[in-house]
């Protein structure tokens, strides 16, 4: 009578020595010797010690075996266990213990080279074991077909190797990390990553904890359930990904590969819940594999663009949100340190900065660090906009370029109107986090963090000065886009680098500075060709992609007629940078010019009053003149001066006015 399949038998407790790799050596020696295998060899006495280990009172090895199943070793259990989960027969679970035993045993392995001579190698063959396995077939079943397309194949718990000749003489084998895992230990495997594999810890804020339990009862009400997690910070969204495991009292799992043959018994027998890192771009659909044998909760970890569908059908969608400022004080409370000296920076920090769980943890290291490297106990303000300059891998240095020059107040000269607009900007963009609190429903309904302003006027009138200002009243880092590293000739690519930087900024809160917008947000046009066509969808990808961005954008432009009206609907604020007049061109030239020089202040005042410049161009004719006073180690004249205007004049292509000509000519 046939044995009876594993996941019918009980699993009463542990009293024997003898394990599932003994019963699976008494029966390759049982099939090759019909009795005790006769000889001295080494060989021989350790099968037929097997074959009277395993022996019963009612027969043979076959007869045993139900009853040790009833009563297994120790070593046993976990692959009796993750038989009964996956219903493995009995011929694929012996199957199992002699693949996984060749791998970490070399006398069975040296044992089953020997039984099946000539053929070379330890691994164990398809035909050796249909064989020796044929006793306690089930009525219907192959023992072939079992081992090639039974439950065992099909999640990856043994794998036949795909070339090595006739079928019959085909090794099986149990992928090295399984065979870890059913010794209960952990394996390294290229791509996957059990924990945070060492990375420094992300505290969470209490809010996101409970929904991360919350999220974490609702995979666990049903076998089968997704969650896609979405965030910028990786480091975040990893940390958000152990905890949801630590409330299904698992270990995440991060998978990184699409080689995934035998994860699902590798997460039965570790206790792992599978994250699978997707990095999807706009209009991107990623399809991740199935875990065969698994039918456990599934996480997606991925960032705010594309879609992620996973084996197990429909999945929830989790975005992972900023901390309110109570909460984000308290982290970086921690951060920087749990002392009185800290209290009042944490608390100014989390009132003006919308920094995530990720970053404030990523800042509060930088910034102990360079305290420690100046010998101070106590951080300041200066150590944590530092730390945010500091190149810390967010990656914003491989798609933009950091300004990181502050601008004083004396170094921005624009009309008083113009000076009063940035203000109420800088206002809009340091209040930006609260700013419905209290106002209507129209009000908070569809608001967005963000701010988005257009910065127009001629060339050299101050707009990048001004929104280096910007950023530095505001204590973040300015990145000015590089559209030579944005933009991509290949369909998609540019959509996937600007949704990349719009990401990675929007986590770790820079301004973002488009220089010469009007390339990137210019006006669509009609289609003629597929050209047009994909422009067009470019522009509408960027119009909504900013309208739902979080962070500060700053677009510089010589003309607000470029761009598309919808886009214009979209911006906070436009602000119109006019030629400097002749009192701010006066205080432009005292300003580039300071205090080493030897003009006379009618001299200056003419300059202003006569050479209608902007700031750009006062900047350039003042550097050409201390070139030319450096070169004599002098500070600089007038007529350096002149000789510099008269350059400067040259490359815009127009005549010095009259009465400085006759200053240059006398």
């Amino acid at each position: 009578m046939p044995a009876e399949p594993v996941a019918a038998l009980p699993r009463l407790g542990v009293t024997t020595a003898v394990t599932l790799r003994t019963y699976a050596l008494a029966a390759l020696a049982a099939f090759a010797w019909d009795g005790a295998p006769e000889g001295d060899g080494w060989e021989i006495r350790h099968l037929r010690a097997c074959l009277e280990a395993v022996r019963g009172d009612t027969g043979g090895w076959r007869e045993a075996l139900p009853l040790y199943l009833g009563r297994p070793a120790a070593d046993d259990i976990p692959l009796l266990d993750l038989a009964r989960e996956l219903g493995l027969s009995l011929s694929e679970s012996l199957a199992v213990a002699l693949a996984a035993a060749v791998e970490d045993d070399l006398t069975i392995g040296r044992l089953v080279a020997y039984l099946q001579a000539p053929l070379a190698g330890s691994r164990p063959t398809l035909g050796l074991l249909v064989s020796c396995l044929a006793p306690i077939a089930t009525s219907g079943a192959s023992p072939l077909e079992l081992l090639l397309n039974g439950p065992a194949a099909r999640c990856g718990l043994l794998s036949v190797a795909a070339e090595g000749g006739p079928l019959p003489e085909r090794t099986v084998a149990v992928p090295l990390h399984l065979v870890f895992a059913l010794r209960g230990s952990d394996a390294a495997l290229p791509g996957a990553t059990i924990g945070l594999g060492g990375s420094p810890e992300v505290p969470l804020p209490p809010s996101l904890i409970a929904e991360a339990r919350r999220h974490a009862a609702g995979l666990a009400s049903a076998p089968r359930r997704s969650l896609v997690l979405r965030t910028g910070s990786t480091a975040e969204g990893r940390a958000a990904c152990a905890a949801v495991a630590a409330a299904l009292e698992l270990r995440p799992l991060f998978v990184e590969t699409d080689k995934t043959a035998g994860f699902g018994p590798w997460c039965l027998l570790r206790g792992l819940l599978p994250v699978f890192c997707a990095d999807p771009g706009p209009g991107e659909r990623k399809l991740l594999p199935a875990l065969p044998g698994y039918e456990g909760p599934v996480l997606a970890l991925c960032g705010p663009d594309g879609s992620v569908e996973l084996s197990n059908g429909a999945a929830l969608s989790w975005s992972l949100p900023v901390p309110p400022p109570d909460e984000r004080r308290a982290l970086w409370q921690t951060a920087l340190g749990e002392d009185a000296e800290t209290a009042e920076l944490a608390r100014e920090l989390a009132a003006h900065h919308r920094h995530g769980s990720g970053r404030i943890a990523v800042l509060g290291r930088l910034t102990r660090h360079r305290c420690r490297l100046e010998g101070r106990d106590w951080p300041t303000r200066e150590d944590v906009t530092a730390a945010a300059w500091s190149g810390d891998g967010t990656g914003l240095d491989a798609l933009a370029q950091p300004l990181p020059d502050p601008i004083p107040d004396d170094a921005l000269v624009v009309p008083a109107a113009l000076r009063q607009e940035l203000r109420l900007l800088l206002l809009r963009c340091q209040g930006r986090d609260g700013l419905v609190d209290g106002l209507g429903v129209s009000a908070r309904a569809r608001y967005r963090p963000g701010v988005r302003a257009l910065l127009v006027g001629p060339s050299g009138t101050g707009k990048t000065l001004a929104a280096g200002w910007l950023a530095t009243r505001l204590g973040i880092p300015l990145y000015r886009v590089d559209l030579a590293a944005v933009t991509s000739k290949y369909i998609g690519e540019t959509e996937k680098n600007l949704a990349q930087l719009l990401a990675q900024s929007e986590q770790a809160e820079v301004a973002l500075l488009f220089d010469e917008a009007d390339s990137l947000f210019g006006k669509r046009t009609d289609i003629k060709d597929s050209n047009d066509r994909f422009a067009n969808a470019q522009t509408n990808y960027l119009l909504q992609r900013l309208e739902s961005w979080d962070g500060i954008a700053l677009l510089t432009s010589n003309s607000r007629s470029r761009f598309d009206p919808a886009f214009t609907r979209r911006l906070d604020a436009i602000l119109d940078f006019p030629l400097p007049g002749p009192e701010e061109r006066l205080l432009l030239w005292c300003s580039h010019l300071g205090q080493e020089h030897r003009l006379p202040a009618v001299e200056i005042s003419k300059l202003a009053a006569l050479a209608e410049l902007g700031g750009g161009h006062i900047r350039n004719v003042v550097l050409a003149a201390a070139v030319l006073a450096r070169s004599e180690d002098r500070p600089i004249e007038h007529a350096d001066v002149l000789l510099g205007l008269t350059a400067e004049y040259r490359k815009l292509g127009k005549q010095v006015p009259l009465e400085l000509k006759r200053a240059l000519v006398g």
